[in-house]
């Protein structure tokens, strides 16, 4: 009875296929869909549609929480980040999609970080949640010190623990919508 040899990989073999295999897990953190776009809404001060092509995208600041509507500041903050965005061309460089299926991303305008911007203005906090990036950390301590934006206020509430205060009022009865609004 003539039995096959097992396979057992040589080192020869492996060493073949390590250089592969790194590059792989080395790129596979830098693949995203980064894309350019039209915003065609500001929905608060970190959320807003941009249409890529014809797929309308919305498309959620990362590392940034800006104030709730009906929060203080809620509607600068908005009005803001429209100011600087609406209408315009922009990139997002895209940093992967939260629980609500938004796209997470930097929005880029004329070679402006608008995260950045809406931060340094004191409309929007850094989420320190999810993000910490230390050219944004030191431009909200930047905007506190300079007391602008949401900064003016004596005790400004972080959206997350307005969020915590003020839940979502459920849907009226026999409502076709259980969903809850992102934050």
């Amino acid at each position: 009875m003539n039995r096959a040899m097992p396979y057992r990989p040589t080192a020869r073999r492996a060493t073949r296929w390590a250089p592969l295999v790194v590059l792989v897990f080395l790129a596979a953190p830098q693949a995203r869909a980064d894309f350019c776009g039209r915003v065609t809404s500001v929905h608060d001060g970190d959320t807003l549609t941009v249409l890529a092509g014809d797929v309308p995208r919305r498309v959620r600041l990362v590392g940034i929480d800006a104030p709730e509507r009906g929060q203080p500041y809620g509607s600068a903050s908005r009005r803001a980040l429209a100011a600087r965005v609406a209408g315009r061309d922009v990139t997002v460089v895209e940093r992967g999609r939260d629980a609500y299926g938004r796209t997470l991303g930097r929005v880029v305008v004329g070679g402006s970080d608008a995260n950045a911007a809406q931060v340094r203005d004191g409309y929007a906090w850094v989420f320190r949640r999810f993000e910490n990036d230390a050219v944004l950390i030191a431009l909200e301590a930047e905007a506190r010190s300079a007391r602008r934006g949401l900064w003016r206020s004596p005790e400004p509430v972080p959206p997350w623990v307005w969020r915590e205060r003020h839940p979502p009022k459920p849907p009226p009865h026999g409502s076709a919508s259980s969903a809850t609004t992102p934050p």
